[in-house]
């Protein structure tokens, strides 16, 4: 059995699709108006606390790379 084989058949590919992720982190951003808020203000620590709970929704499969730069991208940075 091949290693890809084994990634896909046990569910561990890695998500990149920008679309996919882009709806996870809609979502939490539309669920967290306050941690939004927050991180529009100044707060950017708070992009560690989307990022842990984008990477939460997707079972750590999203990509960390993208999702940060789709959250800066969605909070206006």
């Amino acid at each position: 059995m091949t290693p890809m084989r084994i990634v896909e058949e046990k569910g561990l590919k890695q998500i990149s699709d920008s679309g996919e992720i882009s709806a996870v982190i809609d979502q939490i951003i539309a669920d967290n108006p306050e941690q939004a808020d927050q991180y529009r203000s100044g707060n950017t620590k708070v992009v560690g606390w989307f990022t842990g709970q984008a990477m939460k929704a997707t079972q750590g499969k999203a990509n960390p790379q993208m999702v940060n730069q789709l959250l800066q991208e969605k909070l206006g940075s």
